[in-house]
């Protein structure tokens, strides 16, 4: 590790993309939005895995969007809707160790309106490429219940490697929660991004959006 030094706090920034755009998120600016975009939801089961939620009025979701917004500890995004230019979406980086150079992401909330679509990858790979080429972290992590299957394929659709289970680790929401654990490192990541940016590509997708190659095909 010759040359190794702290690396810096993910700051309040802005990142572009295709089909979205990520911007700090913002209690006031975001919380109609956001509200809106989850009252596309059929009942409150995304919220499950959840430490939060699910809100049973606009205010109560306010004051979440707000603390979340303040916190001193994680850093939390919007995903704009760049067709829309609405929040349909956030995630966060969190449990950050600049002097090691890892970090989570987290507190991933995505609407219906962003679900299993383009937006939702290039959200995560926007956040990927910041933490690696941007802020040079060598760790990137991903944890889950270990009952949640779509967090866990999402997780290794991705590009990140399975790690384990950590038994009994959390106890949230009147229950008890085994934690499945994944990370994506420095090394492996060129790869993981150059398969990202082929998916992502405009001649990917045909006129109907639908993709012409998957991102486990593209990365071999």
């Amino acid at each position: 590790m010759e040359g190794w030094c702290t690396r810096p706090w993910p700051e309040r920034v802005t990142m572009q993309g295709r089909f979205c755009r990520l911007e700090p998120l913002d209690g006031v600016a975001h919380a109609e939005d956001l509200w809106l975009a989850w009252q596309h939801a059929e009942d409150g089961r995304d919220w499950t895995w959840l430490p939060v939620g699910p809100f049973e009025d606009a205010e109560g979701f306010r004051q979440h969007l707000n603390a979340a917004a303040g916190s001193s500890d994680a850093r939390h995004y919007a995903v704009i809707d760049l067709v829309s230019n609405r929040a349909v979406g956030s995630l966060a980086l969190m449990r950050i160790d600049p002097a090691n150079g890892v970090m989570e992401v987290g507190y991933v909330t995505f609407s219906p309106l962003l679900r299993r679509s383009p937006l939702s990858t290039e959200a995560h790979f926007l956040l990927m490429k910041y933490a690696f080429d941007q802020l040079g972290y060598r760790r990137y992590e991903w944890r889950c219940d270990s009952l949640n299957a779509p967090s866990r394929r999402a997780a290794e659709r991705l590009g990140f490697r399975f790690e384990g289970i950590f038994r009994q680790a959390v106890v949230y929401k009147g229950r008890t929660r085994d934690t499945a654990w994944f990370s994506l490192i420095d090394a492996e990541w060129p790869a993981v991004r150059s398969a990202l940016e082929r998916w992502l590509a405009a001649d990917n997708f045909d006129q109907q959006g639908i993709q012409q190659q998957s991102l486990a095909s593209l990365r071999g």
